[in-house]
């Protein structure tokens, strides 16, 4: 399919996408956390655009980071050290890990992107209190924004914004809803390249570009009995689409995800033609936390669980950056809560390279023989 091309392409270089951008006069914005109101930076106009981090040599990056720094948080620095972000004219980091919240300080005192952002959201997400402060910082980031770029987010602006996110949002659910209930329609790693480039490609484009390959999945047929083992991913950022490869190699199928690269993106959407931050504000306020936000000392897990039964999950796989914290601490925890559901698990830790491929085949094919 050559729509799916497009996308398997923009994931594959997304510094290339941005410099096209960048050329076309757009201001591009990165940002790191899938916390980041995104609706707000292309109200304005503007590009807003994940990062993932390098997958090169971080050398660059180590005089200014502890030794246990995940290898996001070292990617990301030496990318912008070394000139592989120069496309930027902005960047925005939401409050969330403390890894991210030191380079961001780090960023701002040894990088030079133009506008800098700290969005200092709340972390306890239980609270009347807290969804007001948190569409006060969402109104102050807008302020911001307006101020350095001398411009007016309308509230028009942003309705629109809203139903493009939707319109966005909508689609990466129908398409995983596909996958989900026809695992052979679509590879993993396609999947995975598919939300991955929905965080890079124009907004605009973005949404004609996913119903337009909705209605090609749509005319696929149907795959017949599903090989391999139904499979729920749990993390944090998976910017490695061969682990999709290596787990249906291992006789699995990735059905669903908790990931911030995955459903945690595109799950919730806002209300239209209410008011604009307060609509953004409410869908960050309850949509589901990662570890690094709290709700309840059983929301993730009741969460988890809920969303492994509707999909029929055999198996939960907890793929982790090395030295995550928030993610580690949650770890015990999940796999007891999944234990009492009756849904085994399996814990996977990478960095920004992939172990010997060997080993991982051998680890993941273990798994899903038990199953």
């Amino acid at each position: 399919m050559e729509i799916l091309n497009k996308f398997i392409e923009v994931a594959a270089n997304p510094a290339a996408y941005a410099a096209k951008i960048k050329a076309s006069g757009r201001p591009v914005i990165g940002y790191y956390c899938s916390y980041t109101p995104e609706e707000i930076i292309h109200a304005a106009g503007m590009h807003p655009m994940r990062l993932f981090g390098s997958k090169g040599d971080t050398g660059i990056a180590d005089r200014h980071l502890q030794a246990y720094c995940c290898s996001l948080v070292r990617g990301a620095l030496a990318e912008s050290l070394s000139g592989g972000l120069d496309y930027l004219s902005g960047t925005v980091f939401p409050h969330t890990c403390d890894s991210i919240q030191r380079l961001s300080d780090i960023w701002r005192l040894n990088t030079s992107h133009g506008f800098f952002a700290d969005v200092v959201l709340p972390v306890k997400l239980n609270t009347e209190s807290a969804r007001r402060y948190m569409a006060d910082v969402l109104d102050k980031f807008r302020k911001e924004l307006e101020s350095y770029f001398h411009l007016t987010i309308s509230d028009e602006d942003l309705n629109a914004s809203i139903r493009t996110y939707n319109a966005i949002r909508g689609s990466l659910k129908e398409i995983w809803e596909l996958k989900s209930h026809n695992p052979g329609l679509l590879s993993g790693s396609d999947l995975s390249s598919i939300v991955r480039a929905s965080m890079v490609m124009d907004r605009e484009a973005l949404k004609d570009d996913l119903r337009s390959l909705l209605e090609e999945l749509g005319e696929g047929k149907p795959s017949g009995e599903a090989k391999g083992k139904r499979l729920m991913l749990v993390g944090n950022v998976c910017d490695h689409p061969d682990v999709y490869t290596l787990i249906e190699r291992s006789g699995g199928q990735v059905v669903w995800d908790d990931l911030c690269t995955g459903s945690r993106y595109f799950e919730g959407m806002m209300e239209e033609g209410g008011d604009p931050i307060s609509s953004i504000a409410d869908r960050l306020f309850e949509r589901q936390v990662c570890p690094a936000k709290h709700k309840s000392p059983t929301a993730r897990g009741e969460h988890i669980t809920a969303k492994a039964r509707e999909h029929g999950v055999q198996g939960v796989v907890f793929l982790y950056l090395k030295f995550c914290d928030p993610h580690s601490f949650d770890y015990p925890y999940l796999r007891e809560y999944l234990e009492k559901a009756g849904i085994s698990s399996m814990l996977l830790e990478i960095e920004d390279r992939l172990p010997p491929e060997g080993q991982l085949l051998t680890r993941i094919e273990t798994f899903t023989h038990m199953l």
